[in-house]
Protein backbone atom coordinates (compact mmCIF):
# COMPACT_ATOMS: atom_id res chain seq x y z
CA UNK A 1 0.00 0.00 0.00
CA UNK A 2 2.89 2.97 0.77
CA UNK A 3 4.77 1.91 -2.77
CA UNK A 4 1.29 2.07 -4.27
CA UNK A 5 0.79 5.83 -2.54
CA UNK A 6 4.04 6.54 -3.40
CA UNK A 7 3.44 5.92 -6.80
CA UNK A 8 0.14 7.91 -7.43
CA UNK A 9 2.03 10.98 -5.54
CA UNK A 10 4.77 10.15 -8.21
CA UNK A 11 2.24 10.15 -10.98
CA UNK A 12 0.41 13.35 -9.62
CA UNK A 13 3.47 15.32 -9.47
CA UNK A 14 4.40 14.54 -13.08
CA UNK A 15 0.98 15.72 -14.60
CA UNK A 16 1.19 18.81 -12.42
CA UNK A 17 4.42 19.47 -13.82
CA UNK A 18 3.32 18.86 -17.41
CA UNK A 19 0.10 21.30 -16.78
CA UNK A 20 2.92 23.68 -15.51
CA UNK A 21 4.88 23.45 -18.06
CA UNK A 22 2.85 23.31 -20.88
CA UNK A 23 1.03 26.38 -19.34
CA UNK A 24 4.41 28.42 -19.02
CA UNK A 25 4.88 27.57 -23.21
CA UNK A 26 1.89 27.76 -24.35
CA UNK A 27 1.98 31.07 -22.90
CA UNK A 28 4.89 32.24 -24.16
CA UNK A 29 4.87 31.01 -27.42
CA UNK A 30 1.29 30.35 -28.18
CA UNK A 31 0.22 27.07 -29.08
CA UNK A 32 0.98 26.47 -32.82
CA UNK A 33 4.35 26.93 -31.49
CA UNK A 34 5.03 24.48 -28.91
CA UNK A 35 5.54 20.81 -29.87
CA UNK A 36 5.35 17.62 -27.25
CA UNK A 37 9.37 17.40 -27.62
CA UNK A 38 9.23 20.95 -25.95
CA UNK A 39 7.40 20.20 -23.77
CA UNK A 40 9.12 16.88 -22.65
CA UNK A 41 11.98 18.30 -22.39
CA UNK A 42 10.94 21.98 -20.57
CA UNK A 43 9.33 19.39 -17.72
CA UNK A 44 12.34 16.69 -17.55
CA UNK A 45 9.86 13.73 -18.27
CA UNK A 46 9.74 11.54 -20.93
CA UNK A 47 6.88 11.22 -23.99
CA UNK A 48 5.47 8.19 -22.35
CA UNK A 49 4.93 9.70 -19.29
CA UNK A 50 2.94 12.65 -20.95
CA UNK A 51 1.17 10.23 -22.98
CA UNK A 52 -0.03 8.56 -19.97
CA UNK A 53 -1.61 11.35 -18.44
CA UNK A 54 -3.11 13.14 -21.68
CA UNK A 55 -3.73 11.76 -24.77
CA UNK A 56 -1.69 14.39 -26.80
CA UNK A 57 -0.94 18.03 -26.83
CA UNK A 58 -4.39 19.03 -27.10
CA UNK A 59 -5.67 17.82 -24.65
CA UNK A 60 -3.17 19.10 -22.40
CA UNK A 61 -3.65 22.36 -23.70
CA UNK A 62 -7.44 21.73 -22.77
CA UNK A 63 -6.61 21.16 -18.92
CA UNK A 64 -4.44 24.32 -19.07
CA UNK A 65 -7.23 26.32 -20.42
CA UNK A 66 -9.58 25.04 -18.66
CA UNK A 67 -7.29 26.03 -15.41
CA UNK A 68 -6.76 29.24 -16.55
CA UNK A 69 -10.72 30.28 -16.93
CA UNK A 70 -11.63 28.52 -13.44
CA UNK A 71 -8.70 31.37 -11.84
CA UNK A 72 -10.35 34.28 -13.50
CA UNK A 73 -13.76 32.80 -12.13
CA UNK A 74 -12.54 32.48 -8.76
CA UNK A 75 -11.46 36.28 -9.10
CA UNK A 76 -14.41 37.53 -10.70
CA UNK A 77 -16.31 36.16 -7.64
CA UNK A 78 -14.10 37.35 -5.35
CA UNK A 79 -14.24 40.21 -6.42
CA UNK A 80 -18.20 40.45 -6.59
CA UNK A 81 -18.27 39.34 -3.20
CA UNK A 82 -16.81 41.99 -1.16
CA UNK A 83 -20.12 43.88 -2.07
CA UNK A 84 -23.68 43.05 -0.29
CA UNK A 85 -25.33 44.63 -3.22
CA UNK A 86 -26.33 42.57 -6.07
CA UNK A 87 -25.89 45.45 -8.89
CA UNK A 88 -22.37 46.10 -7.10
CA UNK A 89 -21.42 42.10 -7.48
CA UNK A 90 -22.31 42.50 -11.07
CA UNK A 91 -20.20 46.02 -11.70
CA UNK A 92 -16.88 44.27 -9.88
CA UNK A 93 -16.94 41.11 -11.50
CA UNK A 94 -17.22 42.37 -15.12
CA UNK A 95 -14.40 44.87 -13.99
CA UNK A 96 -12.21 42.42 -12.68
CA UNK A 97 -12.96 40.27 -15.40
CA UNK A 98 -11.24 42.98 -17.79
CA UNK A 99 -8.05 43.04 -15.42
CA UNK A 100 -7.46 39.43 -15.17
CA UNK A 101 -8.28 38.48 -18.76
CA UNK A 102 -5.98 41.55 -19.85
CA UNK A 103 -2.57 39.65 -18.75
CA UNK A 104 -0.79 38.29 -21.82
CA UNK A 105 -0.34 34.87 -20.35
CA UNK A 106 -4.55 34.82 -19.71
CA UNK A 107 -5.18 36.16 -22.99
CA UNK A 108 -3.20 34.25 -25.10
CA UNK A 109 -4.20 31.24 -23.81
CA UNK A 110 -7.57 31.79 -22.99
CA UNK A 111 -9.20 34.57 -25.57
CA UNK A 112 -6.42 33.37 -28.47
CA UNK A 113 -5.59 29.85 -28.82
CA UNK A 114 -8.49 28.90 -26.62
CA UNK A 115 -11.57 29.11 -29.56
CA UNK A 116 -8.64 28.46 -32.27
CA UNK A 117 -7.45 25.41 -30.77
CA UNK A 118 -11.11 23.40 -29.30
CA UNK A 119 -13.36 25.39 -31.63
CA UNK A 120 -15.81 27.73 -30.46
CA UNK A 121 -18.16 25.47 -29.26
CA UNK A 122 -16.08 23.75 -26.75
CA UNK A 123 -14.64 26.70 -25.81
CA UNK A 124 -17.88 28.33 -25.18
CA UNK A 125 -19.05 25.44 -22.90
CA UNK A 126 -15.93 25.59 -21.03
CA UNK A 127 -16.46 29.30 -20.25
CA UNK A 128 -19.86 28.79 -19.56
CA UNK A 129 -19.03 27.01 -16.70
CA UNK A 130 -16.27 29.45 -15.34
CA UNK A 131 -17.08 33.17 -15.66
CA UNK A 132 -19.75 33.00 -17.74
CA UNK A 133 -21.24 31.38 -15.25
CA UNK A 134 -20.88 33.92 -12.84
CA UNK A 135 -21.99 36.48 -15.14
CA UNK A 136 -24.98 34.43 -15.57
CA UNK A 137 -26.05 34.29 -11.97
CA UNK A 138 -25.48 38.12 -11.17
CA UNK A 139 -27.90 38.89 -14.26
CA UNK A 140 -30.19 36.39 -13.18
CA UNK A 141 -30.59 37.81 -9.71
CA UNK A 142 -31.09 41.40 -11.12
CA UNK A 143 -33.95 40.39 -13.26
CA UNK A 144 -35.87 38.35 -10.58
CA UNK A 145 -35.16 41.56 -8.43
CA UNK A 146 -36.63 43.95 -10.58
CA UNK A 147 -33.24 45.92 -10.75
CA UNK A 148 -33.03 45.08 -14.72
CA UNK A 149 -36.28 45.20 -16.78
CA UNK A 150 -37.61 41.97 -17.07
CA UNK A 151 -36.43 39.95 -20.14
CA UNK A 152 -34.79 36.56 -21.42
CA UNK A 153 -30.82 36.33 -19.57
CA UNK A 154 -28.80 34.18 -22.47
CA UNK A 155 -28.77 37.12 -24.90
CA UNK A 156 -27.33 39.35 -22.33
CA UNK A 157 -24.99 37.11 -21.26
CA UNK A 158 -23.71 36.44 -24.53
CA UNK A 159 -23.73 40.10 -25.49
CA UNK A 160 -22.11 41.46 -22.44
CA UNK A 161 -19.55 38.84 -22.53
CA UNK A 162 -18.66 39.20 -26.69
CA UNK A 163 -18.02 42.32 -25.51
CA UNK A 164 -15.34 41.93 -22.65
CA UNK A 165 -14.02 39.73 -24.16
CA UNK A 166 -13.58 41.66 -27.52
CA UNK A 167 -12.45 44.75 -25.01
CA UNK A 168 -9.74 42.02 -23.29
CA UNK A 169 -8.17 41.37 -26.52
CA UNK A 170 -7.75 45.12 -27.74
CA UNK A 171 -6.20 45.79 -23.63
CA UNK A 172 -3.94 42.59 -23.63
CA UNK A 173 -2.69 43.80 -27.65
CA UNK A 174 0.26 46.70 -28.22
CA UNK A 175 -2.26 49.36 -29.62
CA UNK A 176 -3.44 49.58 -25.74
CA UNK A 177 -2.02 52.19 -23.39
CA UNK A 178 -1.30 51.80 -20.04
CA UNK A 179 -4.37 54.18 -19.13
CA UNK A 180 -6.72 52.17 -21.20
CA UNK A 181 -7.58 49.56 -18.48
CA UNK A 182 -9.41 52.30 -16.78
CA UNK A 183 -10.92 53.61 -19.36
CA UNK A 184 -12.40 50.91 -20.73
CA UNK A 185 -13.70 50.10 -17.35
CA UNK A 186 -14.76 53.01 -16.99
CA UNK A 187 -16.75 52.51 -20.40
CA UNK A 188 -18.10 48.98 -19.55
CA UNK A 189 -19.35 51.12 -16.29
CA UNK A 190 -21.61 53.02 -18.38
CA UNK A 191 -23.09 50.33 -20.63
CA UNK A 192 -24.21 48.64 -17.36
CA UNK A 193 -25.74 51.57 -16.18
CA UNK A 194 -27.52 51.95 -19.33
CA UNK A 195 -29.10 48.73 -18.84
CA UNK A 196 -30.63 49.07 -15.74
CA UNK A 197 -34.32 49.97 -14.88
CA UNK A 198 -35.36 53.15 -15.18
CA UNK A 199 -37.81 52.99 -12.37
CA UNK A 200 -35.00 50.90 -10.35
CA UNK A 201 -31.79 53.58 -11.22
CA UNK A 202 -34.96 56.30 -9.70
CA UNK A 203 -34.87 54.91 -7.06
CA UNK A 204 -31.01 55.41 -6.15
Amino acid sequence: MAQHGIRAQQRERTRLTLVRTGRELFAGSGYAAVGLSAIVRAAGVTKGALYHHFSGKEELFRVVLEEVQQEVGARVAAAAGRHPDPWEQLVAGCREFLAASTAPEIQRIMLVDGPAVLGWSEWRAMDAAASARHLRDALTTLVEGGVLPAQPVAPLVHLLSGAMNEAALWLASPAAGPGDLADTQAALDRLLLAMRDPGSAAER
